[in-house]
């Protein structure tokens, strides 16, 4: 097919970042803002050899699972590429998605799959789940400031302070810090020549405390007439933090290091079923509290702790799962490479009095198979652990690293996946290695998008 060329296509599937997929004689388009089950007109905008991206520029016959965006600048934005499509069909194609890269890359059978796979776990209400947003300031083409999102794979902001994945009192804020730049000449960021002051706006909020965090991320030392938007703010039920970090570099990267109080403390706390956390503006913590406790709560289960046993939790952030592991392990032991996550966790381990948790800085494939060489070498017998659990990125886990808990025969593994399909991979490693795959649940953690998590639960295996 060729450039501008117009063709009729039925979509069937969806692509990884958010196209629909239909086929034209063997020939794969991914065509933008196509569902599954539209047949559409798109026009060819990249053509390769064995497919071509392409634009939809009519819809034929919308598919019947085709929803009205709950916001009017989905499409433009990048943060949700599957609104339009209705919530029972969002869990069907993620659940398909998961299976189907265990079958392809894991190589395991349709049969123990449908033996092993559990019902997706979604949401009640699939809209404004998110505890934490970050939102880039910037100027329209009349110098307007403005702040929203940043459409699809750009850094073009989409002007919107009223996001339907995040909680309501997010554009009250926003309209604030809008007011208040406006009124006192605070000038906003720009990428291209590095000048301007406020970069992009953090907001957090407790889902069980109600407390909220508000941080500036701005290009220079100071806020100029802060104590002005630090008097709106704070007349906001929940106010509870007013920060801001200074940014000077030409990064992608949002937060700076360097973060100073305008006003309350430098953190908000809130909880996962009993156990309570504080968050700092650099603190990583899951954006969605109700799925989060769902999706630890099922690796909880999936552990089956008696009590007795020592746990070992890698990538484990500020100690999330850890925590929620400590509460039933005799000794847990977190490995996070983050030091200020690490720090994190050693406090929240200290604010819930759980003394059986035990925190180590580094790469979690250098420090568990350091363990294990050096208790080798210094006890004469092999480090053994009862559980492992693994919550790594999406790159999944180092192949030393997997060797390193084979070596450690734990009776069961625990892996937590934000990537079914470096999931599959690591999966298929260990259950080649001596484990079998015993049970599995995909939990939405984020409605609307195309990611997915994923719990799985490994057993040795013996003869």
């Amino acid at each position: 097919m060729k450039k501008n060329e117009k063709v009729s296509v039925k979509i069937d599937d969806i692509g990884v970042n958010g196209e629909g997929i239909g086929k034209v004689d063997g020939y794969t388009l991914f065509v933008k803002d196509a569902i599954i089950g539209d047949t559409v007109e798109a026009v060819i905008t990249k053509p390769k050899k064995n497919y071509a991206y392409a634009k939809m520029i009519n819809n034929i016959e919308p598919s019947k699972h085709r929803v009205s965006a709950r916001c009017p600048v989905a499409r433009q934005c990048g943060g949700c590429q599957i609104q339009e499509l209705s919530y029972e069909v969002q869990l069907d194609f993620k659940n398909k998605k998961v299976r189907g890269n265990l079958e392809r890359i894991g190589g395991f059978s349709p049969e123990l799959l449908d033996e092993i796979m559990e019902p997706i776990c979604g949401m009640e209400e699939p809209f404004y789940y998110r505890n934490k947003a970050q939102f880039p300031i910037g100027t329209d083409k009349e110098g307007k400031i403005v702040t929203g999102f940043y459409a699809g794979r750009t850094h073009q902001i989409i002007p919107n302070i009223d996001c339907a994945l995040g909680v309501p009192v997010n554009q009250e804020i926003l309209q604030m810090i809008l007011d208040y730049m406006n009124e006192n000449h605070v000038t906003a960021y720009n990428e291209e020549t590095g000048s301007g002051l406020v970069r992009h706006v953090l907001i957090r909020y407790g889902f069980k405390t109600k407390e909220i965090m508000v941080c500036l991320v701005i290009n220079g030392d100071n806020l100029p007439h802060f104590e002005k938007l630090v008097d709106n703010l704070i007349k906001i039920e929940g106010m509870t933090s007013i920060t801001y970090s200074v940014n000077r570099e030409n990064t992608n990267v949002i937060m700076g290091k360097q973060i100073g109080i305008l006003w309350g403390q430098g953190y908000i706390t809130d909880y996962i079923g009993d156990v309570k956390y504080q968050i700092s503006p650099l603190s990583f913590f899951q954006v969605n509290p109700v799925q989060t406790e769902k999706l630890y709560g099922l690796a909880l289960e999936y552990a089956d702790l008696k009590g007795e046993e020592t746990v070992w939790d890698l990538y484990c952030g500020i100690g999330t799962i850890s925590l929620f592991l400590a509460q039933k392990a005799k000794k847990v032991y977190g490995v996070e490479i983050v030091p200020q996550a690490i720090d994190d966790a050693r406090n929240n381990a200290k604010i819930n009095g759980i003394e059986n948790a035990e925190f180590f800085v580094g790469k979690a494939e250098e420090v568990l198979p350091g363990y294990y060489a050096q208790y080798e070498r210094e006890h004469g017998t092999k480090a053994y652990a009862d559980v492992i659990v693994v919550d790594p990125p999406r790159k999944g886990c180092d192949e030393t690293l997997l060797q390193t808990m084979v070596q450690m025969q734990p009776e069961k593994i625990v892996y937590v996946s934000c990537d079914s399909a470096t999931l599959a991979r690591d999966l298929k490693y260990l259950c080649e290695s001596g484990y079998e795959m015993t049970r599995c649940r995909a939990v939405d953690q984020f409605p609307s998008t195309i990611h997915i998590e994923t719990v799985c639960l490994l057993s040795k295996r013996y003869k």
